[in-house]
């Protein structure tokens, strides 16, 4: 019995990335090759200012107002004219709206930087644009190119997790960013994936347990264990306090563990284990370890595995597959994978493939089961 739910919702969201991405490609065919590769080039004005917008709290402190730019300078400490040529650009790219000459208001994109909204993406724009996340791109990127390792590395001296372990301020702008990934992936992963077949959801990697709490509340009857760094799980349930969500930690437990060493054991097979967006951080060798790992604890009792990754086409991939991969690269050892490179990887841990759960989002749930 398949674990795919509403299919229907699932081949519409195909339908419309394969639109959206026919679509992507328009300005490259229409647009002269000299001022389109300029366009590509000076991208990086675009995310930068975006970038000051969101560290200024802009769309927060406009909230349901219209205001002008002195106005909104003065509430956010900034000077006027700088100000309002900054919210002319963004205005141009399609994030603010010029409601009449030098009056401004939020629009359907600045909202959803809304600190106080929350289905904000605005600490994902904060970690992607920090001069953490941002420096090994300038910096050390052809390096990595040429070498293969990692700019990030590079760059700071440090693996990403060592760099958070020793950096907590960046460590808890990331917690937010990964908090935040529902707001951009939405909550398919709840309700395209048959989850009330289970008892108990083991969240390995779960951070502070968002995706958790998102199962939990449509299925009262499952209990949930969230597994990840201790600096991450020593703060996740006070975290909740207070949150849309917080009722559900009576049947939250949370662990600290590593994936590459021990994970919670099974209780039997109406146990599933769920590794969401972990292993595409990791190279080949660290995610067969990974995979051994759980496959063995779930053997024993026959529980089902579920990893959420994005799959990458074999062939001519999308722009945003593409560009998520180029992010892993320039972060970790890891990076998204085709189906056939995952299926290698599952040959050489013990597991197989048995489904995958289409997903009106951008990634897929890889369902496992022990090998044969």
């Amino acid at each position: 019995m398949t674990f795919q739910r509403h299919p229907i919702a699932v081949r519409a969201f195909d339908i419309a990335m394969r639109i959206s991405n026919v679509l992507s490609g328009w300005p490259n065919q229409i647009i002269p090759p000299p001022f389109r590769l300029i366009q590509i080039g000076s991208a990086i004005w675009q995310s930068r200012s975006l970038y000051v917008a969101a560290r200024l709290d802009l769309p927060t402190v406009l909230a349901e107002r219209r205001l002008a730019a002195e106005d909104l300078a003065a509430e956010v400490g900034a000077d006027p004219r700088a100000l309002r040529r900054l919210l002319r650009m963004l205005a141009a790219m399609g994030v603010f709206e010029e409601a009449e000459p030098g009056v401004w208001r939020n629009n359907r994109l600045s909202n959803a930087l809304r600190s106080d909204l929350s289905d904000n993406v605005r600490s994902l724009i904060l970690m992607h644009n920090s001069p953490e996340m941002s420096r090994p791109w300038l910096e050390t990127l052809e390096q990595g190119i040429r070498s293969g390792g990692v700019p990030f590395e590079l760059t700071h001296g440090h693996d990403l997790y060592v760099y958070m372990d020793k950096n907590p301020e960046f460590a808890s702008l990331f917690a937010d960013a990964m908090g935040r990934v529902e707001a951009l992936a939405g909550d398919s992963f709840a309700t395209e994936f048959d989850w009330g077949r289970f008892d108990r959801l083991i969240d390995i990697g779960g951070s502070r347990g968002g995706k958790s709490v998102a199962i939990l509340k449509r299925h009262p009857h499952m209990q949930a264990v969230v597994v990840d760094r201790s600096k991450i799980i020593m703060d996740a349930a006070e975290y909740w306090a207070g949150r849309d969500g917080a009722e559900c930690l009576p049947r939250m437990r949370f662990e600290v563990g590593d994936v590459l060493s021990s994970v919670p054991p099974s209780i039997d097979s109406r146990d599933v284990y769920l590794l969401s967006a972990v292993l595409h951080g990791f190279d080949d060798d660290a995610c067969t370890k990974a995979l051994t790992t759980v496959g063995k604890a779930a053997a024993e009792t026959g529980a089902t595995i579920v990893l959420m990754e994005m799959v990458v086409p074999d062939f001519r991939a999308d722009l945003t597959s593409a560009t998520f991969d180029m992010q892993m690269f320039m972060g970790t050892k890891g990076g998204e994978r085709t189906l056939d490179e995952w299926e290698r990887i599952f040959a050489r841990s013990g597991v197989r493939l048995a489904e995958t759960v289409g997903l009106a989002s951008l990634g897929k749930m890889l369902v496992l089961r022990p090998a044969l």
